[in-house]
């Protein structure tokens, strides 16, 4: 089969097998596994939590079909091994914590199974090539990586904001990846992506079902693998700067947080109602307009990111001096906005 068809069909895989676990989790989690309001949760009752092993079941599904039917080279299976068994790190980490609320887990303890999750990363060949000296490009790794797989994480505050999230930019990269020879992430961006577009309903249903710690983080942690496992630079020397623009969104959202929380004298690592979409909602946006301007944000952040991986100099100055004035004036604009 043509490579297009088998991309399409990991992503329909993943799509089907996400859609049909679903409801059988939300009548699991009914039970027992419920997210419920207080502090920064607003939202109405008790909600099952456990939508993030439908994610999980989805990604991998779609990448066990394709591996059945497809006869990838080996340095290709090697990277799939480290997405998978990072992504498998990741998420029983998040479902630990989304079974242990509200307690969570030990912050420490986060961060060491991030550390080994990209260790596993690191192992299998998908490392920030950018830069020769595994002394920079490892501790790059992590701290991109990890980084990214909190600040989706963040970005769950909200019914539809992190999944839209993790559309926009698995279908950035899967658009700019889909010329190369990179075939580990566009199997992998498409299995995602199908699973995060069969849970974006449910996760707005009238029977909805959230993401959970387990769902977030893996998809800001599979995202953010696949960044930087894209090949960028076949028209010009600075498109390796692209995953900036392709994760624009997650990335800005994190920043402001913290600045917003250590300008309170806050710890940045502490919850606190500093977040965007929270200010947005407080100012009288409606959920639907704010989900709505997030995604439409991404949407033309990636586009930038394909610009960018054909611009020359010039225009990947402007383009830089552009995106910071506009982030610049919307940092202070957002900062106006009541948090409390």
């Amino acid at each position: 089969m043509k490579p297009f068809v088998l991309y399409l069909l990991a992503g329909i895989v993943s799509c089907a097998v996400c859609a049909g676990v679903l409801p059988i989790l939300r009548r699991v989690a009914s039970r027992a596994f419920l997210d419920k309001p207080g502090g920064l949760k607003t939202h109405h009752g008790a909600v099952p939590v456990l939508g993030g092993c439908g994610i999980f079941l989805g990604l991998i599904s779609g990448l066990v079909f394709i591996r059945l039917t497809t006869d990838f080279p080996t340095g290709t299976l090697h990277t799939l091994r480290g997405i998978c068994l990072g992504g498998l790190l990741i998420f029983l980490l998040g479902l630990a914590d989304d079974l242990n609320k509200p307690k969570g887990v030990n912050i420490t303890l986060k961060l060491l199974v991030q550390l080994t999750a990209v260790a596993a990363l690191i192992y299998y060949g998908i490392v920030i090539r950018a830069f020769p000296s595994p002394w920079v490009a490892w501790p790059l790794t992590f701290l991109w990586v990890a980084g990214l797989t909190n600040a989706f994480n963040l970005l769950d505050i909200m019914d539809g904001l992190c999944v839209s999230q993790g559309v926009i930019c698995t279908l950035g990269l899967t658009f700019i990846a889909l010329p190369g020879e990179y075939v580990y992430v566009n199997f992998a961006a498409l299995s995602l992506l199908g699973a995060c577009l069969a849970f974006w309903p449910n996760n707005h249903a009238s029977k909805k079902i959230f993401l959970g710690d387990s769902g977030s983080t893996l998809i800001g942690f599979t995202v953010a693998s696949l960044s930087i496992g894209t090949g960028y630079s076949g028209h010009t020397d600075w498109g390796f700067l692209a995953p900036l623009f392709i994760l624009a969104v997650p990335l800005f959202d994190t920043a402001f947080v913290s600045l917003a929380r250590l300008l309170k004298g806050k710890n940045p690592l502490k919850g606190s109602p500093d977040h965007i979409a929270l200010r947005l909602k407080k100012a009288g946006w409606k959920p639907g307009t704010i989900v709505t301007a997030f995604a439409a944000t991404g949407l033309l952040c990636n586009g930038c990111a394909w610009v960018l991986t054909r611009a020359g100099l010039p225009l990947v100055i402007g383009l830089f001096v552009l995106t910071g004035l506009s982030a610049l004036i919307l940092t202070f604009y957002l900062l106006k906005l009541p948090a409390d």
